[in-house]
C-alpha cells in the first residue's frame, strides 16, 4: 500500500536535479514496482541518487521519504554522492576468492586509500563491491567503466593504474 510522503516542504534543490527527478518519476512512476526503475533512471541521469531529492521522489511516488531511503540504502547500487570519474567495481563472488581477491581487495584499497563505497581524494576513482562479474574462468576480475578485466593481481591492477595515470 503506498503512502504519501509527508511534509510538504521540500529541501532546496538545483533546478537541474529537480528536473531530472521530474521526468523520471513523471515516466515510470506508474509502472508495477516502479521505486527500482525510477531509482536507476535518476543514478543514470546524474551518476547518483542526491539525499536532498529523496523528497521529491517520496511526493512524486506517493510514497514515504523512509520508504525510498530504505530502497537506496539497501541496495549498494545507489550511491547518495557523485561517483568518481572511474567506478571500479571489485568481484567478491566465491570464485574469484579462491584465486586471490581477498589479497588484491586488501592492495587496491591501500593503493587507492579507500574502502568500499569511497572516492578517492582527487576525485578519480570510486570503489564498489560487486558479487559476481560472471568472468569465473578469469578469476580475478574487476570491471572499471564497464570494461570487464581478468585474472587480476597486485601487480597487474598497478601496471593498469599507472597506464591510467599516463
Amino acid at each position: 500500500m503506498k503512502r504519501a510522503a509527508t511534509g510538504s516542504s521540500l529541501p532546496d534543490l538545483p533546478e537541474s536535479v529537480r528536473l531530472v527527478v521530474m521526468d523520471v518519476t513523471g515516466r515510470l512512476k506508474d509502472l508495477p514496482g516502479a521505486l527500482l526503475p525510477v531509482l536507476h533512471g535518476i543514478q543514470d541521469a546524474l551518476g547518483y541518487v542526491p539525499e536532498a531529492a529523496v523528497p521529491l521522489i517520496a511526493r512524486e511516488m506517493n510514497l514515504s521519504r523512509a520508504d525510498v531511503h530504505g530502497v537506496i540504502s539497501f541496495y549498494h547500487y545507489f550511491r547518495q554522492q557523485p561517483a568518481g570519474r572511474h567506478v571500479i567495481h571489485l568481484c567478491r563472488a566465491e570464485s574469484c576468492q579462491a584465486m586471490g581477491a581477498v589479497t588484491l581487495e586488501k592492495h587496491v584499497k591501500q593503493r587507492l586509500g579507500v574502502d568500499f563505497h569511497e572516492t578517492t581524494k582527487d576525485g578519480e576513482y570510486t570503489l564498489e563491491p560487486v558479487y559476481c562479474l560472471g568472468n569465473c574462468a578469469c578469476s580475478p576480475a574487476m570491471m572499471v567503466d564497464g570494461e570487464l578485466k581478468g585474472r587480476l593481481t597486485p601487480e597487474r591492477f598497478d601496471a593498469w593504474l599507472a597506464a591510467e595515470a599516463s
